[in-house]
């Protein structure tokens, strides 16, 4: 059974397919591995979480789904660069080659660099505001999101701590800007398409953060439990390279608990925005049962 509400997964998948070049655009080799990539599969995670949490304020899917697309599309560009031999050297993802092995390295950051480029393109071109100004505090937010304050600096800092003895605060801050502060943008931008207030903002922005280190640490933990035809990926991965993550540093079962407790966290905030964030309780659930 999904754990997201119905039809969700579906008109993410169709807006995707909608949104994205036709096969024959030219050069066709760049294309062929950012669609290879886009269209592997997939939870769909954070598209379908920037819809739900827009469902919250009474605003449909088409309200926000370019916005819900293009941070797939900056996902999508993470998981190819994060499988790249000078960073995790991976061999599988979502169940396939990794685009490196399919096309090449040298296709693969392009691939990668082409759809982060394309997801800003997406969202000045198709997503629409009752306040244009909102489309710049989306734009903003999803830069600051993906870049050296976000994503990237965190994972600037895992590779740095690799190998290395570190501090849960420092593990803490890896987990929260690489993997956490893409989801808070989720959430947050379907909310300030929805017309959602400050207040809200700022409760959608506290059920993110939980949310997202939730997840980390269960993929975390999902690394040594987890099969690959559960993960789509190489398990063990994360030992192998001597990854900083919460098990190598407290240990499976203080780990498990710690992501409970985010996820009690990530629900409690979501009570407070009502009967409405039904969707994002089941999916905070669904963070911590997840099996892959």
């Amino acid at each position: 059974m999904s754990p997201y509400p119905e039809g969700v997964r579906q008109r993410v998948e169709e807006a995707l397919a909608e949104y994205f070049p036709a096969v024959d655009t030219y050069p066709e080799i760049l294309y062929q591995s950012m669609r290879y990539s886009l269209f592997a599969g997939g939870k769909r995670f954070r598209p379908v979480l920037t819809v739900i949490t827009a469902a919250v304020f009474g605003a449909s899917p088409e309200t926000v789904l370019p916005c819900a697309c293009a941070i797939e599309y900056i996902h999508t560009y993470s998981l190819i660069h994060d499988d790249l031999p000078a960073i995790d050297n991976d061999d599988l993802r979502r169940g396939l080659p990794t685009n490196h092995k399919k096309f090449g390295e040298d296709i693969a950051i392009m691939a990668g660099d082409a759809l982060f480029a394309e997801a800003f393109s997406l969202i000045s071109r198709l997503q629409m505001a009752s306040d244009q100004r909102k489309i710049v505090d989306v734009i903003r937010e999803i830069a600051a999101a993906s870049g050296p304050a976000g994503m990237v600096g965190g994972q600037v800092v895992d590779m740095a701590s690799t190998g290395k003895p570190i501090s849960l605060e420092t593990l803490r801050f890896i987990h929260a800007r690489k993997t956490g502060r893409l989801i808070t943008a989720a959430a947050w931008c379907g909310a300030i398409l929805a017309g959602a207030t400050d207040d809200e903002l700022e409760t959608v922005t506290r059920y993110g953060k939980h949310l997202g280190l939730a997840f980390q640490i269960t993929d975390d933990i999902l690394d040594e439990t987890g099969s690959v035809e559960e993960l789509g990926k190489t398990p063990g991965q994360d030992q192998t390279l001597h990854k900083a993550t919460y098990p190598a540093l407290v240990g499976l079962e203080e780990s498990k608990r710690l992501a409970c407790d985010e996820t009690t966290a990530a629900i409690a905030v979501a009570n407070a925005l009502g009967e409405s964030a039904h969707a994002l309780r089941g999916l905070a659930e669904f963070v911590i049962e997840r099996t892959g």
